[in-house]
């Protein structure tokens, strides 16, 4: 391939411009936020799966309080009632004034029986209650610590993102000066090997770092100035530079 010298030196310009892309999009995929707000964003649906499951338990025993607490009204209401008709006179039969009072003791047993019950249900509902306000502020922490990442995260991007469209605006007025044979070839290296064109540095390839063999580089010196030559080692296009001895 035939390209002239200028269009050729032009390649490392380009290289250097892909470089920079090249770091800027690896800064953007491994911003330090990015690794934490993952981290964050899976303990925050952890913990709001936590509080659905507290709030239902919490929901659950509030229920079951109401329940508890209606079964005892009702008892004493009927104990109340029982303890009327035994106060009023109206029972005078010996036998229903002894099982009036045997009901009046049995649901005052059973009265008490299920305030014992309603208190420990008001103990484990605290105990939810408590569980379920300290699960949603560990949540409401979580979710604010990731809020502000974000936005760090938000302006990282933005001026990453403005140093690679200045970095691209460059690198499209570049191209445009080399002929279209030669960046192809130069844009197909750069797939395979990331980097598409190196610089010749005295003996030595940029690209892979490696010197040359005394029969490549007379090959090279031999080689017409608008000779397109490849590096043997790594196979990138070599760039002569106008340095003594090339």
């Amino acid at each position: 391939m035939k390209a002239a010298p200028a269009a050729q030196l032009r390649l490392l310009d380009l290289a250097e411009l892909d470089a920079a892309a090249d770091r800027l999009a690896h800064r953007r995929r491994t911003l330090p936020e990015l690794a934490e707000i993952e981290e964050l964003t899976k303990q925050y649906a952890r913990i709001v799966t936590q509080v659905i499951e507290a709030e239902t338990e919490a929901g659950d025993l509030a229920r079951e309080q109401t329940k508890a607490e209606g079964d005892v009204d009702a008892v004493r209401q009927r104990a109340e009632r029982d303890q009327k008709r035994l106060d009023s006179g109206q029972v005078t039969s010996p036998k229903d004034l002894s099982n009036l009072q045997s009901e009046i003791t049995s649901l005052q047993r059973r009265q008490g029986d299920l305030e014992e019950i309603v208190l420990e249900i008001m103990e484990r509902r605290e105990a939810a209650d408590t569980t379920v306000t300290d699960l949603v502020a560990r949540r409401d922490e979580i979710g604010s610590t990731r809020a502000v990442l974000e936005e760090r995260r938000d302006a990282a991007f933005a001026e990453i993102d403005k140093e690679a469209g200045e970095v691209a605006g460059r690198r499209t007025g570049i191209a445009a000066e080399i002929p279209a044979d030669l960046l192809g070839l130069y844009s197909k290296l750069r797939e395979q090997y990331t980097v598409g064109a190196a610089k010749l540095s005295g003996t030595r390839c940029m690209g892979c770092k490696v010197s040359l063999s005394i029969a490549d580089m007379n090959a090279v010196k031999a080689a017409p100035a608008d000779e397109v030559v490849r590096c043997e080692e790594c196979r990138r296009i070599l760039v002569r530079t106008p340095e003594p001895g090339l």
